[in-house]
C-alpha cells in the first residue's frame, strides 16, 4: 500500500487556505495548514510534510525566513513559493533560500495541482535517490568486509606460509623450484596490494578527511606529491616540473589527503607518458581558487572513456598498450577533492596528452593595517 503524500500549506489569508484544501483535497494526500510562518515552522518538524507551499509576505516570520527553516530542517523537503507580489527579484531571492518553484496569485486550480504534482514528484525523486545513495553505502561497507575477511587473511595466511615453507626448505630446494616459490610469493603479494587499494578506495571517508582541516600550503603538499613519485618518473626517464605563482593562499584542508590526490594524478602522468617527455605541475591562484594542474604530452583518454574515469574501478577501454592500474586512484582523488569543497576536471586528446585540473576554494587571509 503507498503511503500517503503529506503537503503543508503556510498563507496568512484564510481564504487561500481553504481554495487550497478544497482543491488538492481526497486521493492519497493528506494536507495540514498553517496561518502564519512561525506555527508553519513548528508544523513542519511534527507533521514532516513532503511539499511545503509558502507564502512570502506574511506578518511576523516572512516566507523566505520560512524558507530557511525549512532547509535548515530538512535541505531535502521540497518548498513552492505562492504570493501576490510577484517579482524577477522575489523569485530569485526565494530560489536562493531553496524554493522548488514559485507560483504567483491568482491561480487557477489546475495550475495549483500540476505545480503540485510537480513538486511531489521531485520529492519522490529526492526521497529514492537517497535511498539509493544508503543502500550503495551499504553495499560498499559489506564489499569492504568481504574484500578483508574473505580474501585478504586468507591470502595473508597462504603467504606467511609459503615464507616460513621457504625458509624451511631452503636446503632441500632445487633453483627452479626456488623460481616457483618466489613467483607464488610475488603473485600473492600482487593480489594482497591489490586488495589494500580496493580497501583504500572503500574507506575514504569524506567526514573523518574534514574533521582533520586546517590552513594547508599547497606548496608543501606539491614538493612532498612530487618527491614521492620522484623515483617512478626517473625510472621512466620523465623530468617533472613544478610552477606556482606566488604569493599563494592557503586552503582549509588535510595535507596527507591533497598529496595523496596530487601523487594519484602525477603516477598516472608518468604511467602514460613517453621516455624523456615531461610532466608540468603548475599552480595558481583564480580569483578566490587555488588551481592546480597536472599537464602530460603522453597517450591521451579517448572520448568514449572520459565521462568516466573518474567512476570506481573505471581502467578504460582504449585498449592501448600501457601499465595496468586498479582503476580507482582518481575515484579515490575525485572523493577527496569534493570533501575540500573542489573539484575536479581533465582534457584530454588522445595522442596528445592529458591536462587534470584541481579547484580548491582558498581560504581569505584576513589584511592587517
Amino acid at each position: 500500500m503507498n503511503q500517503r503524500s503529506k503537503l503543508l500549506i503556510i498563507d496568512d489569508e484564510e481564504i487561500v487556505l481553504d481554495s487550497c484544501t478544497q482543491i488538492l483535497a481526497g486521493g492519497d494526500i493528506q494536507i495540514v495548514t498553517a496561518s502564519n510562518g512561525t506555527l508553519g515552522l513548528q508544523l513542519l518538524k511534527e507533521f514532516i510534510p513532503d511539499l511545503v507551499f509558502v507564502d512570502l509576505k506574511m506578518p511576523g516570520i516572512s516566507g523566505l525566513e520560512v524558507l530557511e527553516g525549512i532547509h535548515d530542517f530538512d535541505p531535502n523537503m521540497v518548498a513552492i513559493v505562492i504570493t501576490g507580489y510577484a517579482t524577477v527579484t522575489s523569485a530569485v531571492e526565494a530560489m536562493k533560500k531553496g524554493a522548488y518553484d514559485f507560483l504567483p496569485k491568482p491561480f487557477t486550480p489546475d495550475e495549483l495541482r500540476l505545480i503540485a504534482r510537480r513538486g511531489l514528484e521531485k520529492r519522490r525523486l529526492i526521497l529514492e535517490t537517497v535511498t539509493l545513495r544508503k543502500e550503495k553505502e551499504m553495499l560498499r561497507e559489506q564489499f569492504a568486509a568481504i574484500v578483508s575477511h574473505e580474501l585478504k587473511a586468507p591470502l595473508g595466511a597462504v603467504q606467511q606460509n609459503l615464507f616460513v615453507l621457504v625458509d624451511e626448505l631452503s636446503n632441500q630446494l632445487t633453483d627452479e623450484q626456488k623460481n616457483r616459490f618466489e613467483r607464488m610469493q610475488t603473485g600473492i603479494g600482487d593480489l594482497i596490494k591489490m586488495i589494500l587499494t580496493w580497501l583504500r578506495a572503500l574507506s575514504v571517508d569524506v567526514n573523518k578527511i574534514q574533521e582533520t582541516f586546517q590552513p594547508t600550503s599547497i606548496a608543501s603538499v606539491v614538493s612532498k606529491a612530487v618527491e614521492t613519485v620522484q623515483t617512478h618518473a626517473t625510472r621512466k626517464d620523465i623530468e617533472i616540473v613544478p610552477s606556482i605563482a606566488e604569493p599563494l593562499k592557503p586552503v582549509n584542508g588535510d595535507e596527507g589527503t591533497l598529496v595523496e590526490t596530487l601523487v594519484n594524478l602525477l603516477n598516472n602522468a608518468v604511467k602514460f607518458s613517453r621516455s624523456g617527455s615531461q610532466i608540468h605541475l603548475n599552480v595558481e591562484e583564480d580569483e578566490n581558487d587555488v588551481l592546480i594542474s597536472v599537464i602530460d604530452s603522453g597517450i591521451g583518454i579517448s572520448k568514449e572513456d572520459l565521462p568516466y574515469i573518474f567512476n570506481d574501478f573505471y581502467s578504460g577501454k582504449s585498449g592501448q598498450a600501457v601499465e595496468k592500474g586498479s582503476g580507482i586512484g582518481l575515484a579515490i582523488t575525485r572523493r577527496i577533492v569534493e570533501a575540500h569543497h573542489g573539484a575536479i576536471s581533465v582534457e584530454s586528446e588522445p595522442g596528445k596528452g592529458s591536462t587534470f585540473t584541481i579547484r580548491l576554494p582558498a581560504l581569505k587571509v584576513p589584511e592587517h593595517a
